[in-house]
């Protein structure tokens, strides 16, 4: 198959080819301007009534600004000044966002980003809203697609459509369109997805081969998951699954057997798990646990996590998106890789992603663009890939051995991208949290046999929540 044509027509093999350099272990990322249209730094764009960065240039590569980005700053002051970047995440995301942070101030003269970094998530959103409550968020946030709505719909979120259309480095074609959706509010980009994740199962090889199992592989039905489950569970010293009762995980079930979650996904006003092919997928679900017994009741869970047993070596299928993977890498004591979930009337995945936003409040937008635009280029979001717990949003690094990395676990990185076509978004409105918590709390209460799941759908009246 020839290789995909680039913004003038012609193929982008040098993209991949660099690409593959950069799997190889190449310590200076080298993008060149000639990939302008998937994402490879050039200069910064002039947003609308704004001005344009620097010139951003590979290092120790020489890499030359496109003309179409020449053109676009010529006879315009540069932007400039300092930015604030926040996010969350683990000590290894840490280290990928500094050296991100960093490769942009040393080719950016005239801008300093400064990292704001928050451990935990939970920390993290507690942070976000006390600095948005006191009109001085950072310039730049990461948030999840479900928890964006709420600022959005406060004015709080600058529209990027404006800024993308006269972006040299970025394309809106670029990305897969299913993640970019997941952004948009009122028919407006709002934020450039970083990633792209599905949930899958992660398999414990050598469990499925000590039980003469053939491996999870795609097509494999619902019937074909709890057959295995049941040989590969073992009273309470081993579990074939591991799986959290929430809402994002019940989710696809729910869409495989033809239900949904809400009456409207572009506009909900209520939950449908009571229609039937929702609750006979909530059903399944939880008879998991309850009937099956493949999944750990509530006095197991609390003494050991699904993460945990699975990294132990008890838990022969463990559910998680990509973010599990840096994790999982860790295992020495046997072999493990991803498959997709299993189906039943037709395929589906839930969407994970997260994406950068420019605050409304920014008091230095044309350099947060800047940024904003470096980090989702290919040479931008490679720095984020290389921690293995993000699918890129940018088709070119997904495809590319920085993301599917064939000398790294999983070896099947590819699930991932073969759901994205199958992906769908979950509940994503302002209140959508307020509304997940009183679902998961009955989620839990039925999957642990503490309700019915008819007590437990009837429980969970979100519609006030709804109307907000």
């Amino acid at each position: 198959m020839p290789p995909a044509p680039g913004r003038d027509g012609q193929p982008t093999v040098l993209r991949r080819r660099q690409l593959l350099h950069l799997a190889a272990g190449l310590g200076a990322v080298a993008l060149t301007g000639t990939l302008a249209a998937c994402g490879a730094p050039g200069a910064a764009t002039a947003p609308p009534g704004g001005t344009a960065g620097p010139t951003a240039t590979g290092e120790g590569a020489g890499v030359s600004p496109t003309p179409a980005a020449t053109a676009a700053t010529a006879g315009v002051p540069a932007a400039s000044g300092a930015v604030t970047f926040s996010v969350w995440g683990d000590p290894a995301e840490k280290a990928a966002y500094e050296q991100l942070v960093g490769s942009f101030n040393r080719r950016q003269a005239g801008i300093t980003v400064t990292l704001v970094h928050t451990p935990g998530q939970s920390d993290y959103l507690k942070r976000l809203a006390a600095d948005f409550a006191g009109g001085l968020p950072a310039d730049l946030i990461l948030l999840n697609y479900r928890r964006f709505g709420a600022y959005a719909a406060r004015g709080a979120l600058e529209p990027i459509d404006p800024y993308l259309a006269r972006s040299t480095l970025l394309q809106r074609d670029a990305f897969y369109p299913e993640v970019l959706a997941a952004f948009t509010r009122d028919g407006q980009l709002v934020g450039i997805p970083q990633n792209c994740s599905s949930l899958v199962i992660y398999y414990n090889k050598g469990l499925f081969d000590r039980a003469g199992l053939p491996y999870p592989r795609a097509g494999w039905t619902w019937d074909d998951f709890l057959d295995a489950a049941r040989s590969l569970t073992r009273g309470t010293e081993q579990y074939g699954i591991g799986i959290e009762p929430t809402l994002i995980r019940l989710a696809p079930f729910v869409w495989q057997n033809g239900g949904d979650i809400v009456d409207d996904p572009a506009a909900p006003t209520r939950l449908t798990l009571d229609r039937p092919e929702s609750r006979e997928a909530v059903q399944w679900f939880v008879d998991l646990q309850v009937r099956h017994r493949v999944a750990p009741d509530a006095v197991q869970q609390s003494a050991e996590d699904d993460e945990s047993r699975f990294l132990n070596g008890r838990t022969a299928m463990f559910f998680d998106s990509r973010r599990a993977v840096p994790t999982l890498r860790e295992i020495t004591a046997f072999d493990w890789d991803a498959a997709p979930l299993p189906g039943r009337r037709g395929p589906a995945s839930i969407l994970h992603s997260d994406a950068y936003f420019l605050t409304a409040a920014s008091r230095n937008k044309p350099a947060a663009w800047a940024f904003m635009e470096y980090a989702n280029s290919a040479e931008g979001q490679v720095f984020i890939a290389r921690t293995g717990r993000t699918v890129p949003s940018l088709r070119a690094v997904a495809e590319s051995p920085v993301f599917l990395a064939p000398d790294a676990r999983p070896a099947s990185s590819r699930v991932f991208l073969d759901a994205i076509p199958a992906i769908r978004p979950t509940i994503a409105i302002d209140t959508t949290e307020q509304i997940e918590g009183l679902v998961n709390n009955e989620l839990k209460r039925a999957f642990y046999g503490q309700a019915t799941v008819a007590e437990a759908i009837a429980t969970a009246r979100t519609a006030d929540l709804f109307r907000r």
